[in-house]
């Protein structure tokens, strides 16, 4: 499909959407896994879709067979427990496509449980970390213990750069992205560990630095909301073709349609495009 065509499906399908017809289900094996998709409202900004079924019914009409979900709550309340006992009550009710990535803060003292809850109570696959929001670093001890911990949980941990670019953020709610520097050498110490960035196409898929090799080489999984520039994917894969860089639109934060733009804009084989729909994020979810 060429740039013309994929705007003209886009606007249809929006169309569609505000009629409340339904557009053509995906070929089989072309559906996705959305790696970052949020419920809630942030703080300071909605997004387009206000409640849980209007964002799976988006997700669902593009053809996303499975979506990584957290929520906006847990990156600023205080109570956890009760922010990822709503996530897990919201996604249940989304037909097995919302799955829940409750979150853990290492800073606090019950923090163990938390995680024990997201595994044992909730049956969540991973959990998802807002460092910059919460005080803490990737060289903190409590960090490197909370992924000891999930790692013997067999949880993917998430972590969340950023959320919203540097130059709109509220001058109440100002979180620099999260220094990445630190996390290969506690991934080399933490057997079993996986991990997965979320939001960091600015600051490390976009830069070809001695950070980005670092970080590959340590196992880590991308995804491609903030990936920035026309052919941008391509270029990512061409220049570092062992990154594992799975499909992410940052929804409803962004509009869903960009993520998919990505796609289209580079020359990518159908092994690769496959990768990024769901190869590499099945793969991360459930290790060999």
């Amino acid at each position: 499909m060429d740039r013309r065509s994929f705007l003209t499906f886009a606007a249809g399908s929006a169309g569609l959407a505000a009629t409340g017809g339904a557009a053509a289900a995906p070929a089989a094996g072309d559906g996705f896994v959305d790696t970052n998709v949020h419920l809630g409202s942030w703080a300071v900004r909605r997004g387009w879709a206000d409640a849980p079924a209007e964002l799976a019914a988006r997700l669902r009409r593009h053809g996303v067979t499975a979506a990584w979900t957290g929520h906006f709550d847990a990156v600023l309340h205080s109570d956890l427990g009760g922010a990822n006992a709503r996530l897990a009550a919201a996604c249940a009710g989304s037909g097995g496509l919302l799955v829940p990535f409750g979150t853990v803060n290492p800073t606090f003292p019950d923090w163990a449980d938390d995680l024990r809850r997201c595994r044992e109570v909730h049956g969540m696959p991973g959990i998802r970390l807002y460092p910059n929001y919460h005080g803490y670093g990737l060289d903190d001890p409590r960090f490197a213990a909370l992924l000891a911990r999930a790692a013997a949980s067999r949880l993917l941990v998430q972590i969340a750069v950023l959320l919203e670019d540097e130059r709109s953020q509220n001058p109440a709610l100002v979180a620099a992205p999260v220094n990445l520097a630190p996390l290969p050498e506690v991934l080399a110490q933490t057997p079993g560990a996986r991990v997965m960035l979320l939001n960091s196409g600015g600051r490390v898929l976009n830069a070809h630095t001695p950070l980005l090799q670092r970080l590959i080489q340590a196992g880590c999984g991308f995804e491609i909301a903030t990936l920035e520039g026309a052919g941008g994917l391509g270029a990512l894969l061409q220049r570092s073709p062992g990154a594992k860089v799975a499909f992410g639109s940052h929804a409803p934060w962004f509009y869903f349609e960009a993520a998919l733009l990505k796609l289209q804009e580079s020359e990518l084989t159908a092994a690769q495009l496959a990768a990024v729909r769901h190869g590499h994020a099945t793969a991360l979810l459930s290790p060999a």
